[in-house]
């Protein structure tokens, strides 16, 4: 059996039966100390540090310069074959177009009195974009680097950086510097690990600051992004993938084994779990995650997610599916149901919602548009994906008239002298007239 098979009648069992999900977001507790050890050194020793820590982890042989020529970018790029290009512009194209319906606009109002408020939206300066290498720097996370980039990119994001583990040999895998080259970015640095997040909070000879960190990485670079958050903006905090799908007689076993497994396969912390309202679903899924999972290369570390995080749930009907779907709050939730948008408006606490049997998740993970940087952990409670509004921030204007200012200055006084403030009573006192 590849993970468990749980029948719930209601809501609170299955809050009682989902408490082994718990352990999951536990973490190693000597992480934060060596994380902080890291951040410290690359702040003290700057590229020195990078180099050290790129030697011992990434590059046995490496050496400066850390960050690439446009020379070896642009040959990069073009070593990769037109097909793929292509693939990554289609990929972008589709991504910056949905995030060009996100960008807000500043906006203006004007009382009676002449007074103008309003809201200025703007850019930050600065972005540091991390992408992890993939394993050996030969799965190269394409996907991440275009989610990330081009919402800073349609923010208006004056500079992009990007920072990435080299491969052993000291190059970077060609697709990353294809994506970027494509994207227009020439910032890019062979640094990656914890020592690279400190690079972009505190600079180093090399690598100038940014304003805010973005990117996906292993504990810990997740734990240097959190250290560091306050010196700089980072986009979230995020925990490793998962899916939820809610499933009726509509899904058949097979397809909806090949979506679960498409979670399990990323971490062995992955979580992939189907509620459903079919019995026949309900008996059929877990041999065919079986059959499935035997056949992929990453099996291994897909039986592990399963058996640790995967369940096959059986409800009585709909309204449980979303009831339990609500309090675990997933990353990314399919529903694969005879009529999917009728569920839609109950949905309260999801990163994504994939609708109907077209809409699968990898669909989103790389090419319909909506971005795939989502909250993890429930924390879809109260976050959403990263946007184009990751990247910007707002400045409120205040341009008050004269006849605001007289009407205003009793109650702003009285208001200063409650809190004990008396120069604040005074500066608006100062102007009356």
């Amino acid at each position: 059996m590849s993970c468990r098979s749980i029948r719930v009648s209601n809501l609170p069992e299955w809050l009682e039966a989902s408490l082994w999900l718990k352990d999951r977001a536990r973490s190693s507790d000597d992480v934060e100390g060596k994380v902080r050890d890291i951040l410290q050194n690359v702040e003290k020793r700057g590229d020195a540090a990078l180099i050290d820590y790129t030697k011992n982890f990434d590059c046995p042989d490496f050496a400066a310069p850390i960050r690439l020529s446009e020379r070896d970018i642009s040959l990069a790029a073009a070593s990769v074959p037109a097909e793929e290009r292509d693939c990554i512009y289609r990929a972008a194209d589709n991504i910056r177009a949905f995030h060009e319906a996100q960008k807000e606009k500043s906006w203006f109002i004007t009382r009676p009195d002449g007074t103008i408020l309003g809201q200025r939206v703007q850019a930050v300066d600065a972005v540091g974009l991390y992408v992890p290498g993939g394993q050996g720097g030969n799965t190269p996370l394409i996907s991440t680097l275009l989610m990330n980039a081009i919402p800073a990119q349609v923010a208006g994001a004056s500079r992009l950086a990007i920072a990435t583990p080299p491969r052993k040999d000291g190059t970077i895998n060609p697709h990353i510097l294809c994506a970027a080259h494509l994207l227009g970015i020439e910032e890019i640095y062979r640094v990656g690990g914890a020592w690279s997040i400190a690079a972009f909070a505190y600079g180093t000879e090399s690598i100038a600051p940014v304003d805010v960190i973005a990117g996906p990485g292993n504990i810990f670079v997740t734990t240097a992004k959190r250290l560091v958050q306050g010196k700089v903006g980072i986009d979230m905090i995020a925990g490793p993938s998962e899916v939820l799908v809610i499933a009726d007689s509509r899904a058949n076993a097979s397809t909806l084994a090949a979506d679960l497994l498409s979670q399990a396969e990323h971490d062995p912390l992955a979580s992939a779990i189907c509620l459903t309202t079919d019995q026949s679903v309900f008996e059929e899924l877990p041999n065919e995650l079986d059959t499935q999972c035997a056949a992929l290369p990453r099996a291994e570390i897909a039986k592990k997610s399963l058996n640790d995080w995967g369940a096959v749930v059986l409800v009585p009907s709909l309204k449980t599916a979303v009831e339990i779907a609500n309090a675990i709050a997933p990353e990314h939730l399919e529903i694969f149901t005879r009529d999917p948008w009728a569920l839609l408006p109950s949905i309260r606490h999801a990163g994504a919602i994939f609708l109907g049997a077209s809409s699968p998740e990898p669909l989103g993970d790389y090419y319909a548009g909506p971005n795939h940087v989502l909250p993890t952990m429930g924390t879809a409670r109260f976050s959403g994906a990263l946007s184009v509004e990751t990247f910007c921030k707002k400045s409120s204007i205040i341009a008050a008239s004269p006849a605001f200012l007289a009407h205003s200055m009793n109650d702003v006084a009285t208001l200063a002298r409650l809190e004990g403030l008396e120069a604040h009573a005074r500066s608006v006192e100062a102007r009356r007239k």
